[in-house]
């Protein structure tokens, strides 16, 4: 029996699964952790982007926390990745330097392309995708793979995500009409720059990331379903979203926080979160969203077992 213990870093959150392998190749997780650490604030949104020394500090703590969880198991592989927000920092080997030194665990890190890649790997294998575009909505980027007959035939990580529009367009808490203009005007243009956008229109989209995994929480709570975090497979139609992200924008940071299903520490990016959705359905005329609770983490694991 291996360990396999994934460390993944991403934008806003820092997250520890553990998976059991056989030596058949069957798996199943067995521990799954996740802290808020939001490495990407304050980074700036220009050519330069800079970690912060609190952000950093913040997230190397809940890294270790993580710890003694996992090294008193037998025969583990350990694997620490990570993505947008130190992929485009200028400091990001001071940040990977430190996370070797104070916790013994190497980051790799993912180009914006792999990640686009094992998002579609990971929501490959659990759920039935033939034709569809998947997004994944992360704190520092977003990933686009154009589905074609089971196979992604197109993908790209384009550098904003809900913690960056958040700063750049002041979409924490009172959300103006000139802010989300100017925001849902950057995007469109940024979306219409991928060419091979085309391809997708009438697509359903398939929804990863922490943003979209809430919109679903939100909506489930709304209708009272008992196991809210069910979400994998779950659909919504493109008017349910809409309507979703209007009740988002109508009320402030603290009304924000007062909606059942929406987590108290992502009330403040939730609207940049899912405003590159928004935009999306509308470019793309779709008519309807399915969620996927697999993304990076099981197209890894997926990959791992497949070498042996």
């Amino acid at each position: 029996m291996k360990n396999l213990v994934i460390v993944d870093l991403g934008s806003n959150s820092v997250r520890m699964a553990i998976i059991e392998i056989s030596a058949n190749g069957h798996h199943r997780e067995v521990y799954r952790t996740k802290r808020d650490s939001r490495i990407s604030q304050g980074m700036g949104t220009g050519k330069k982007k800079t970690l912060q020394e609190v952000a950093m500090a913040r997230t190397i703590a809940a890294m270790k926390s993580f710890k003694a969880r996992y090294e008193c198991l037998p025969n583990v592989t350990l694997m620490g990745i990570t993505t947008a927000a130190v992929r485009q920092a200028s400091n990001q080997q001071e940040f990977v330097s430190r996370v070797k030194k104070e916790i013994g665990l190497d980051l790799r890190i993912l180009t914006g392309d792999e990640e686009a890649y094992y998002d579609y790997l990971g929501a490959a294998t659990r759920l039935k995708i033939e034709d569809c575009l998947i997004l994944d909505i992360g704190g520092a980027s977003c990933e686009l793979i154009n589905v074609k007959d089971g196979k992604e035939v197109n993908l790209i990580s384009v550098p904003f995500g809900a913690v960056t529009l958040t700063e750049q367009f002041h979409l924490n808490d009172v959300v103006t009409a000139a802010g989300l203009f100017t925001a849902e005007t950057f995007l469109s243009k940024r979306l219409r720059d991928i060419w091979w956008l085309n391809d997708a229109i009438h697509k359903p989209l398939v929804l990863l990331g922490g943003a979209n995994r809430t919109l679903a929480r939100i909506s489930r709570k709304q209708q009272q379903f008992l196991h809210v975090e069910n979400i994998h497979g779950y659909r919504l139609k493109t008017d349910d979203v809409f309507n979703l992200f209007k009740k988002l924008i109508q009320v402030d940071l603290a009304g924000r926080k007062q909606i059942s299903g929406l987590e108290t520490g992502r009330a403040d990016i939730i609207v940049g979160g899912v405003l590159p959705l928004v935009l999306l359905l509308q470019l793309l005329d779709s008519d309807r969203v399915v969620f996927s609770e697999s993304g990076v983490r099981e197209g890894i694991i997926s990959e791992f077992i497949k070498k042996g």
